[in-house]
């Protein structure tokens, strides 16, 4: 992937009504990341979420290539975000390489024929998986922004062995958290750092390099019917940082359950308040249940983290 590989933009003019909210995924050129003094927060994941995969596609409106996070929930199905699946042209790319690029440029191919994007064949030949992308049907860009059905599949051509998939939270366990924000949520992807430069203006910037996965426990600060907000400020002294771009998608686990997958975010700088599609929620997991998908039996019991930082 080269340095002008691009993520994919969701913004919706309600949300900004609210707060100009962008979403996790934004078009945003990858360029040289400078040096950086620090980081937002979080850390390299390494081997500690193995089923947390990067996917790469190609938007059937405008032919660029994007990337956005996901997790394996069964060995042939991967959950998402609704707006990393729709318009998608072509097949799936997906590796669960935890380093993809400590600098650029990264290994990921191009598509052939980028006019028709990936194809199964070509990725299978340059040792990738492949899958096909499935939005949950009432998915409309966040045209409800308060029920914006943001969730999504990549169905994998082949099962993946060697790596567990991850499981999908009870019915309702997010509505069993009191107080909300006594709970540590820990959030995975392959989003970018937000760094300030060592020279120049020292404005935090979102860095293009490395490309790796990584994760922060993020406290939860307010839930509604269909999304958990959660603070991903690293200087709360609750949690360790938050999602970014390149981190759409992605799990957010609840005691190694998905409660909720990556959706939007507040600031460009990706340092305040984030918005999760939940996945514990009926018209969701009805829907998983049709790519055989099921969720935890019964909600387990949860206890308070009490600003103690757990995996």
């Amino acid at each position: 992937m080269s340095s002008s590989a691009i993520h994919r933009a969701r913004v919706s003019a309600v949300v900004a009504a609210l707060l100009a909210v962008v979403a996790a995924v934004v078009l945003v050129a990858i360029g040289p990341a400078p040096t950086a003094a620090a980081i937002t927060g979080g850390e390299a994941d390494g081997e500690g979420h193995p089923s947390v995969a990067l996917i790469r596609a190609y938007d059937d409106s405008d032919g660029t290539a994007y990337r956005c996070s996901a997790s394996l929930v069964s060995p042939t199905v991967l959950l998402t975000a609704g707006h990393c699946v729709t318009g998608v042209r072509g097949a799936v790319l997906v590796t669960f390489e935890s380093v993809v690029a400590a600098q650029e440029p990264a290994p990921l191919p191009d598509a052939g024929e980028p006019a028709l994007g990936y194809q199964p064949p070509e990725l299978q030949l340059a040792g990738y998986l492949s899958g096909t992308a499935h939005p949950h049907p009432s998915y409309a860009d966040f045209a409800d922004v308060k029920n914006p059905y943001d969730v999504g599949v990549v169905v994998l051509d082949e099962p993946v062995t060697g790596v567990a998939p991850s499981e999908i939270a009870a019915l309702g366990t997010l509505d069993q958290l009191r107080p909300l924000n006594a709970f540590l949520f820990t959030v995975v992807g392959y989003g970018t750092e937000v760094v300030k430069p060592d020279s120049g203006p020292r404005q935090p910037t979102a860095m293009g390099y490395p490309l790796v996965r990584r994760v922060a426990e993020s406290p939860g600060q307010r839930l509604t019917e269909q999304v958990l907000l959660l603070n991903g400020n690293p200087h709360d002294t609750r949690g360790t940082g938050g999602i970014c771009f390149g981190d759409s998608g992605g799990p957010a686990f609840l005691n190694e359950s998905v409660v909720a997958v990556t959706s939007y975010a507040f600031t460009n700088n990706c340092r305040y308040l984030a918005g999760f599609q939940r996945v514990d929620i009926e018209p969701v997991q009805t829907w998983l249940a049709s790519f055989g998908v099921t969720p935890a039996i019964a909600a387990k019991p949860q206890q308070p983290t009490r600003g103690t930082v757990t995996g």
